[in-house]
Formats: structure tokens, sequence, C-alpha cells
């Protein structure tokens, strides 16, 4: 269950501000990855005592649900692009943010989003893609979003898969279309989502 579906009431007067909480999260996640993000690693950002943080939280879950959104929402690119009328341009901000957010694709594996910054993106994709004239822009968009995810979690690794070596005995033609090929990891997401919205135009 996610933070979205249980929020706890301020019930305190000086109860811990939950935008401070998730800010806190997110540069805790940015700085050090998952391993970074605790209660008391925010408590300590934030000068509380660890206790005071369940008055409004109930797991480390709920730092990750909160990350997850608060860095979507704080993203420029994202807010100009959701202002916008190109699905593409959408898509490829999206994909920016996570290159940028490297541990978001690994919360995004683990918990669904569904705060109201990744409710809004979702609502934006599918109204784009409907008034597109798709029969399924519902499926459309998870085809879209899992394409960028994929390509966001693959591209720190972009530096690996140009210079490791391919065994030119196992995968002849691979190799040599290996040492030929300027890996760009930006261009290569632009080329499938120009696939795949062909292929749902289709």
């Amino acid at each position: 269950m996610s933070y979205w579906e249980r929020r706890k009431p301020v019930l305190r007067a000086r109860a811990v501000d939950v935008g401070e909480v998730a800010s806190a999260a997110v540069a805790l996640l940015d700085e050090g990855g998952l391993r970074a993000l605790t209660l008391r690693a925010v408590a300590g950002r934030l000068g509380v005592a660890p206790a005071s943080l369940y008055s409004r939280l109930s797991s480390v879950d709920d730092l990750f649900d909160l990350a997850l959104d608060d860095a979507l929402g704080g993203d420029p690119e994202i807010r100009r692009a959701l202002a916008g009328a190109e699905v593409d341009e959408l898509m490829l901000a999206y994909y920016r943010h996570l290159v940028q957010h490297r541990w978001a694709c690994q919360v995004i594996a683990m918990r669904a989003p569904r705060g109201p910054n990744y409710l809004r993106l979702s609502e934006r994709i599918c109204v784009l893609l409907a008034g597109e004239g798709l029969s399924d822009p519902l499926g459309a968009a998870y085809a879209l979003s899992n394409f960028v995810i994929g390509s966001a979690t693959t591209a720190p690794v972009v530096d690996d898969e140009r210079s490791a070596p391919v065994d030119e005995d196992v995968a002849p033609l691979y190799a040599r279309l290996h040492v030929e090929h300027d890996v760009n990891a930006e261009e290569i997401v632009i080329a499938g989502l120009v696939a795949l919205r062909g292929h749902h135009r289709a």
C-alpha cells in the first residue's frame, strides 16, 4: 500500500511538514541512492527526532513514494513539457528526468507511482494520445512509459557498452556493427519513440 492510499492526518500543531520530508528524501537519494534513504537520515537532515516522522509516515516506503513524486513535480522541464502538445517532447523530458534521478527507475520497479504529480503526467500522456485518435491510449501510454523507464535504467552503462569488447568469433556481425556504431543514448530513445509511435498509429 502506498503513502497516497493512507495518508495520516495532521494531529499536532508542530507535526513535521510532508513537503520538507519529501525534499530531504530526494536530496538523500540523489546523493547516495536507495541505501541512503532511511527515516533516521531524513530526520537528521530536518533536525528532528526520528520518532516525530511517524506522526506523518508509516515506513520508509512512504519516503520513496514522497520522493518519487516530489522530484517529478520539481522538474522544470517536465512542467514545460506538460503544458505542451507533443507526446514525444513529454516522453523525452521524462527520460531526462529519470536519468537525472537514477534511483527513480528502481523505485518505480518496486512501487506503482500514484502521487499527484505522477497522476498528472499519466493523465497528460493519455489525453495527448487519445487526442490523436488512438483506440487504446492507455496501452500506448504504458508502452511509451515502459520504454522510457527501461532506456533510463540502462543509460548509465552507455560508456561501458561503447568500450566493452565483443568476441567476434561468437557474434561476428554484432562485433563489426559495434565497432562502427557511435552509441548515443538519447538518440536511441528518440528513434525508439518514433518507432513505437508509428506502431501505435498503424
